[in-house]
């Protein structure tokens, strides 16, 4: 993380980029990091949510490469499964991609919402505004947290 953050706010979007994809890495120490350094928390906030929100695009996309026939080849995932997951995601549809700001099931969100072909756009917006809500109250908590110091 100590190397993002030497970046600056070019590390912040990389880091929450990276972060967003199925390569962990925790983007929020980087944002936390900056804001005790005292960066602008404006300019915080929209550098880590696009760079976590593209990272999140990335991940939608690749779920739209994604054949039936990979998942159950390379995967073992049966059709049935894959259905299953399909019926769950065609009930929420596009605002299931507010909750891709989750901790390991986020990725596998934006995937499946590629995969299953769900809008783009509808999907590109709820993904955005879940991301900068998460990273607002990471900064909230982080200003709070260097209160007490």
């Amino acid at each position: 993380m100590e190397f993002f953050s030497e970046l600056g706010l070019i590390g912040l979007f990389f880091s929450s980029f990276i972060a967003a994809t199925i390569i962990p890495l925790n983007s929020e120490i980087v944002l936390s990091l900056l804001i005790a350094n005292n960066y602008p928390i404006t300019i915080c906030l929209l550098t880590a949510s696009i760079g976590n929100w593209l990272g999140g695009i990335t991940s939608y996309g690749l779920g739209r490469l994604g054949k039936w026939y990979y998942l159950e080849k390379y995967f073992g995932i049966k059709e049935s499964r894959i259905l299953d997951i399909k019926k769950y995601t065609s009930k929420m549809k596009s605002l299931l991609a507010f909750f891709c700001w989750l901790p390991v099931i986020g990725d596998a969100i934006a995937v499946a919402l590629g995969f299953f072909r769900v809008n783009f756009f509808k999907v590109a917006l709820w993904m955005f505004i879940g991301k900068i809500i998460r990273y607002a109250f990471w900064i909230y908590f982080t200003l709070w947290g260097l209160s007490f110091f």
